[in-house]
């Protein structure tokens, strides 16, 4: 019997290494829900950090200027009617996608606010900072069949940084976007132009420009299992009628779909389209989405509300479905991956982390351009913003 702590190698027994040594990067991770069904982790319910708004020109405010206030129509049982056609193209003012952003708001919010974060410096530098949409494709990973992702991390003065990378596939699809889809994609935000007002208690005004460079962003900090986290995410609305005026509970999340007449399209509906609404919202901590429904001309003819925490039940017995702690328990997997393989502090190291359905997650390594996404200022107090 071979003592602990060896193994046998060509005729020879070799001494393993240390138990203490930092870990080798895993070279992949798996992805098949089945690993990750076990009970759901920890996760520290959001708190509100503070927030910025981009303007009609994408240009940064430290401030809650572009916030609005929800403000739907009367509930009465009558079609709401409203026509998510108006307005376009004529009063449409699409942002740049070419333009790729990065963390650079957040970094910004970041490096305003260094002064509040450093009283407890530990903690920022144990962190891991990014976009809640970027975590949402985390979360969706186990049971997306579709479209894969690649996430850039860096790490600098301890804190993880996480960038969404645009794939190739994706870059093309965008590119080869049939005209139909472009205006569903208006149609959303035409939805929240007629359910929100620029104050609180005002009335929707949806015969203005639908212009998708405005965006309130709120920031938080959570922790899912033992990683911190801090991240922002893209606020609809506050609700000035909500139990609590506390963000980010009293934020609500607009939504549209097409009108469901069949139990197999309402079936299809909560496995795919709910599993991502859920996501996003709950590691938000938004309770709840309304949602509009449009018949096939475009004009939304039902209002329903799915409140965040009663999602799950729409699939709990469905054995094609999703379940939340698949969902959070792959996240925190990643999280620890992702940790454990960025082990150098150096914000011009770039680690690509790469999915594509059906595979597990891979790790590739790069330096500089055109991968590393950190502005290399990032540790003064200005980069250069005015």
């Amino acid at each position: 019997m071979e003592p602990r702590g060896t193994k046998r190698g060509a005729g020879k027994v070799e001494v393993a290494e240390p138990r203490n040594k930092l870990p080798h990067p895993a070279p992949s991770l798996p992805t098949d829900p089945a690993l990750y069904s076990g009970p759901f982790p920890f996760y520290r319910r959001p708190s509100q950090m503070g927030c910025f708004s981009l303007d009609a020109q994408r240009q940064y405010h430290g401030d809650a200027q572009a916030l609005r206030y929800y403000s739907p129509p009367p509930t009465n049982g009558q079609c709401p009617n409203f026509d998510l056609r108006d307005g376009y193209p004529d009063r449409y003012q699409p942002r740049d996608e070419e333009v790729r952003e990065g963390l650079d708001h957040l970094l910004r919010w970041l490096l305003e606010h260094r002064g509040r974060l450093e009283g407890d410096p530990s903690w920022l530098a144990g962190a891991i900072v990014t976009w809640r949409g970027h975590l949402t494709k985390l979360l969706t990973t186990p049971y997306e069949r579709q479209e894969g992702w690649q996430l850039a991390a860096s790490r600098f003065q301890g804190t993880l940084y996480l960038s969404e990378v645009e794939t190739p596939a994706a870059r093309a699809q965008r590119l080869a976007r049939p005209p139909l889809l472009r205006e569903l994609m208006y149609m959303g935000y035409k939805f929240e132009q007629y359910m929100c007002a620029d104050k609180p208690g005002g009335s929707p005004d949806p015969s203005g420009e639908v212009n998708t460079n405005v965006a309130f962003c709120s920031v938080l900090r959570s922790r899912l299992g033992n990683h911190p986290l801090l991240f922002s995410g893209e606020v609809d609305c506050t609700d000035p009628q909500a139990p609590s005026p506390q963000p980010p509970t009293c934020y609500v999340e607009l939504k549209t779909s097409k009108e469901m007449h069949s139990p197999g399209q309402w079936r299809s509906f909560y496995r795919h389209k709910l599993l991502k609404w859920w996501a996003q919202s709950f590691l938000l901590g938004v309770p709840n989405v309304v949602a509009g429904f449009r018949n096939p001309e475009g004009f939304v003819c039902s209002l329903k509300t799915f409140p965040t925490m009663q999602m799950f039940e729409h699939v709990r017995n469905d054995r094609d479905g999703w379940n939340p702690s698949v969902c959070m328990n792959f996240c925190a997997a990643f999280l620890s991956f992702a940790q454990n393989t960025v082990i150098q502090d150096d914000p011009r190291l770039v680690h690509l982390f790469s999915w594509e359905p059906g595979g597990p997650v891979t790790v590739s390594v790069h330096r500089d351009v055109p991968h590393a996404f950190l502005p290399t200022c990032i540790h003064l107090h200005s980069c250069g913003y005015t």
